[in-house]
């Protein structure tokens, strides 16, 4: 079994995808409308793991989860980009494009070499090392 993607609600669509598109090895589907429900979406593949994110927005989502008594979500996620250079690297691309760092670079207690930062919309992503 594997996980095959993450699901994440945004404000900008575009803006989302660009940063997934930008800042990792990472492809995206063509734009997904539901004109009905008003519904948009992008499937951003990363090309190593075959792992997806599905980046969806809905204007009216706030009150459709409100109605659902849905507030709890995602903690974070990470992401291993490979070596810890690389962590670092990508962790200073982030930092002088002024996104916020959370966790400077640093091996784990439970042996991760980690870094972590908010995406544009302030999902908080762990980037790390290969182990």
């Amino acid at each position: 079994m594997k996980i095959d993607h993450l699901a994440i609600w945004v404000d900008n669509l575009e803006l989302m995808k660009n940063f997934y598109l930008t800042y990792f090895n990472t492809t995206c589907n063509e734009r997904y409308h539901n004109p009905v429900r008003k519904f948009t979406s992008y499937f951003i593949s990363f090309n190593e793991g075959g792992a997806r994110i599905e980046l969806m927005h809905q204007p009216d989502i706030d009150a459709v989860l409100s109605q659902q008594g849905r507030n709890k979500g995602l903690a974070h996620f990470a992401i291993t980009v490979g070596s810890r250079q690389e962590v670092n690297d990508l962790l200073e691309r982030l930092r002088t494009d002024h996104f916020r760092i959370t966790g400077e670079p640093r091996v784990s207690g439970d042996g991760y070499y980690e870094a972590v930062f908010s995406d544009p919309e302030g999902n908080v992503i762990e980037l790390l090392a290969d182990k």
